[in-house]
């Protein structure tokens, strides 16, 4: 049983808002593209549901491919407004921007001409844009926050906030697409063009996601600290990122994170169809009430499991958390289709215990891996590790789409009518239950190898502090 550091409490509470804020903003954007984009592809702008898989996991593998490039690049930078933050605000406006396009209906009549469309505007928004946000943000982690227990509680705010952006995108999404384009969702279909209310969406959350990225802009400062910048030039940088793969720490929670990540990704979009087209639930808030019962009860587990791993540790935490939540998906998969629909809610409120772990604690393990590295080399590349670890989660989420969108097209789902065939069911079933189930054991048995321990970091730490205190002897 792991003990609490005391030390670890050095964070103001204005720090921790201000830099959980942006995560608001964050989760919207992985809302919208998790909950909102791939049913908005097939199902107003006329997209084949396997270009849109294909279209999206082109956007999402270049995405992937820019996240180490930016990273490293924040790694190098040198300005009186520090490492990261200049990069987070040219990129709040570039995605403001993406967000504003992206979700203009292009009306083209080619199915060719929309899947070029679709892949080159979800790669502007995602790859140029919210990389140059989302990497440099993460990698202020480990910078603002020093001890084990206290990087737990930073990303406990800081995901509390992502889940508040996840509810307001889960929630509000559908709706202000109504309100604002006179359409309306009847027998899971839009009756009207719901184009102009996707237009003002993409205004409306692209706003958000840009004021909540500057708010941490000018709140959180980079610390002073002793920064051994990693040497400049192609040949080091490439150097930097095969390095990382031979951090044994690094890899035994990168791992499980590529693989929770996909799981995670497979629940939230299939969840939509799982209502729409297995169970032809009318009333399009039913799908909506059971996004809210799962972020709400995993938003309150939050301070829950940020409890519970300072009693047994971050690594078990997430183990528990992660085999609960493929129990509870297995046991929606074996109460059928059909189950009533008071009965679905609670088993969604009991995937949301075990979701929650998915948030504050890979993100307080990773910072620890970081120090490891950082004590033996004695080099600060916290934005390479955020890179690696952002682009392998989005080969997960490429991964993912190309999975569910080619097992629909295989069994000739047809977004143009509610209820699909058996077969087409079956699969969306089978998604949402035993094969999301699997990625998230796989997960929790390679994450059982991790090594860190509150003690072990307690030594990494001392290490770190020795080296830092010699370089300032210089």
């Amino acid at each position: 049983m792991e003990k609490r550091d005391m030390a670890d409490s050095s964070l103001t509470l204005k720090t921790k808002l201000g830099f959980g804020v942006c995560d608001l903003g964050g989760n919207l954007f992985f809302t919208v593209g998790a909950f909102v984009v791939m049913k908005y592809l097939t199902d107003t702008v006329g997209l084949q549901p396997w270009l849109a898989g294909a279209a999206l996991s082109i956007g999402r593998i270049l995405d992937a491919f820019s996240d180490p490039i930016v990273g490293s690049l924040s790694d190098r930078t040198r300005s009186r407004f520090g490492r990261r933050r200049p990069y987070m605000c040219a990129g709040a406006f570039i995605t403001f921007a993406a967000m504003s396009i992206f979700f203009v209906n292009p009306r083209f009549g080619s199915q060719a001409a929309l899947f070029v469309w679709a892949a080159a505007g979800y790669t502007i928004l995602a790859a140029v844009g919210f990389t140059m946000v989302n990497i440099p943000y993460s990698a202020l982690t480990p910078e603002i926050a020093r001890g084990y227990d206290e990087r737990t509680s930073l990303n406990s705010y800081r995901f509390t906030f992502a889940i508040l952006g996840t509810l307001l995108g889960a929630g509000l999404a559908l709706p202000l697409v109504s309100s604002l384009s006179g359409a309306k969702v009847v027998d899971n279909r839009w009756v009207g063009d719901p184009s102009g209310g996707y237009a003002a969406l993409g205004l409306i959350f692209g706003a958000v996601i840009a004021i909540t990225t500057l708010i941490t802009v000018f709140t959180v400062k980079e610390t002073d600290r002793v920064i051994e910048r990693p040497k400049d030039g192609f040949v080091n940088m490439a150097k930097g990122y095969f390095s990382t793969f031979r951090n044994r720490a690094f890899l035994l929670i990168l791992v499980p994170w590529t693989l929770n990540i996909t799981g995670v990704t497979i629940l939230s979009t299939t969840l939509q169809y799982l209502f729409t087209n297995v169970r032809n639930e009318s009333d399009p808030l039913t799908v909506t009430v059971a996004l809210l019962i799962l972020l709400v009860v995993a938003m309150a587990f939050i301070p829950i499991w940020t409890l519970v791993s300072r009693r047994i540790g971050k690594k078990w935490s997430f183990i528990i958390g992660m085999l609960e939540l493929a129990a509870s998906i297995l046991a929606i998969f074996l109460a059928g289709p059909f189950v009533p629909l008071a009965v679905l809610y609670a088993l969604i409120g009991l995937c949301g215990i075990g979701f929650s772990t998915g948030y504050a604690l890979p993100w307080s393990i990773l910072p620890d891996a970081i120090d490891d590295d950082y004590a033996a080399k004695g080099e600060n590349r916290e934005g390479v590790f955020y890179g690696i670890w952002t682009f392998c989660s989005k080969l997960g989420q490429a991964f993912s789409a190309l999975l569910i969108g080619w097992l629909l097209s295989m069994t000739h789902y047809d977004g143009k009518i509610a209820v699909q065939g058996d077969e087409t069911q079956l699969v969306i079933r089978l998604l949402f239950g035993p094969i999301g189930a699997a990625f998230y054991v796989a997960a929790a048995i390679v994450l059982f190898f991790y090594p860190i321990t509150h003690a072990r970091h307690a030594e990494i730490r001392k290490r770190i502090a020795e080296m830092e205190a010699a370089r300032r002897a210089r």
